[in-house]
């Protein structure tokens, strides 16, 4: 269905809670990409640009079927997020997609590219106590530029449904961010938020699956 790349930004100063919906209710279903050949091989990615393995474009086929009519469709710039949205795109009949960089996967710093185990050998007990490497991005910008989106989109689509695809770096920090704790999720994992009266609330997860060939990378 093509793309766009130049309909929406997010809004220089939001850090948290998204406003301006005017008299509706935005419903944000966000959902991580088909597997990468990193998600495969067991890779860190951070902002890396791996595509999708055959499996993982499968799965965003099969997800389309779960999803329904929605009023926009939005992606990750990395080519993981975006053919995953754009497969979902074709078979919904709904586009075009627009890309957005500000919604990419966290910046995985010095770890784009490593395993578990080389991460253990170069960067002893970091993993197991929660350390992470300079380059990391912290939760603070991440969310910055995370709802700062979602305050644009809620004002660009202000009673409706918008399907973000995206990352598990991403939809965990939201899903932190909101009260919901930190739990990995799926390829092809989604997650509802309600965003009325300015405020921001989480909705179910789904497995936009159906449990047939569900992939749970243990890295973003």
């Amino acid at each position: 269905m093509g793309s766009d790349r130049s309909e929406v930004g997010p809004s220089p100063d939001r850090c948290g809670r998204v406003r301006n919906y005017r008299d509706g209710v935005t419903r944000f279903l966000l959902v991580r990409h088909g597997q990468s050949i990193w998600n495969e091989l067991g890779r860190w990615q951070g902002q890396a640009d791996p595509p999708l393995s055959d499996l993982g474009r499968h799965q965003a086929k099969t997800a389309a079927r779960s999803i329904g009519t929605v009023d926009l469709i939005v992606a990750s710039t990395l080519e993981r997020a975006r053919d995953t949205a754009g497969i979902i795109s074709t078979e919904l009949g709904i586009g075009p997609v627009i890309e957005l960089d500000t919604i990419m996967e966290r910046d995985a710093g010095e770890w784009s590219g490593l395993t578990r185990d080389e991460i253990d050998v170069a960067y002893p007990n970091f993993l197991a106590e929660g350390r992470r490497p300079p380059g990391w991005e912290t939760d603070e910008q991440l969310r910055d530029r995370v709802f700062g989106t979602l305050d644009a989109l809620a004002a660009k689509v202000a009673d409706g449904d918008v399907l973000i695809v995206t990352h598990g770096g991403v939809i965990m920090a939201v899903e932190d961010h909101l009260g919901g704790g930190h739990h990995r999720i799926a390829n092809l994992g989604g997650r509802w938020i309600d965003g009325r009266d300015g405020t921001l609330t989480l909705g179910p997860r789904l497995d936009l699956l159906d449990g047939a060939d569900v992939t749970v990378p243990d890295q973003i």
